[in-house]
């Protein structure tokens, strides 16, 4: 039976990835890794022991049979070419399916995240998906402030509607919108908008299960 460790930075991310593996994937293992103190981390001037870290949960994975890693948090999407390579078993981007959708969907692209260290590696990504596709997006970066310490204290009514206003206002120039975290699915079922509005845990489990065959 095929099994996917589901690499998590929050433990917000836990259910609905749980439920959407079980949708698309019915039979499949899923192994749930949890640091729920990397995202802070990462906003240190130090990072410590971040790649360290994720390579031992990667370890870990490959130590419980899994065929692959789905790394569930925008924010360590740039880990993952080291930790497969080193690996041997594929470590995928919760991103990288929905920058490729963005990049197909129009040439005015806003990225919106609600932590700096996901709209920096969000918005290099999209760069990197655009350029494999022989396209140059005009990209907009849009960070909600507020939003990221609202859904931490479990206020997830003031997440969403920052997120949701921050929609409406980047649809009003944009040809699609991207919310980099998969944390930010929520927000966009909240509002409507004459973009695309583009969430990335239904596509990056897609990927996933593309990349094993299944």
């Amino acid at each position: 039976m095929t099994r996917i460790a589901l690499l998590h930075t929050g433990a917000v991310n836990i259910a609905p990835f749980g439920q959407l593996t079980r949708a698309h994937w019915p039979g499949i293992e899923t192994l749930n890794l949890l640091d729920d103190k990397i995202v802070a981390d990462l906003r240190s001037p130090r990072a410590p022991g971040v790649a360290e870290r994720l390579k031992d949960l990667v370890a870990t994975a490959v130590a419980a049979e899994a065929d692959a890693v789905l790394l569930t948090c925008s924010s360590i999407s740039e880990y993952a070419a080291g930790l497969s390579e080193s690996a041997g078993i594929p470590v995928l981007r919760v991103d990288e399916a929905v920058a490729d959708a963005a990049v197909a969907a129009g040439r005015r692209i806003a990225v919106i995240a609600t932590l700096p260290t996901t709209l920096g590696p969000s918005v290099r990504l999209v760069a990197e998906r655009a350029a494999l596709a022989g396209v140059e997006p005009e990209v907009n970066e849009v960070l909600v402030d507020g939003a990221f310490d609202a859904v931490v204290a479990g206020d997830t009514a003031t997440h969403d509607r920052l997120v949701g206003e921050a929609v409406v206002r980047a649809a009003a120039t944009s040809d699609v919108v991207v919310l980099a975290q998969a944390s930010m699915a929520s927000a966009a079922q909240a509002v409507t908008v004459g973009v695309p509005v583009l969430t990335s845990p239904e596509p990056a489990v897609l990927r996933a299960k593309e990349v094993l065959g299944l």
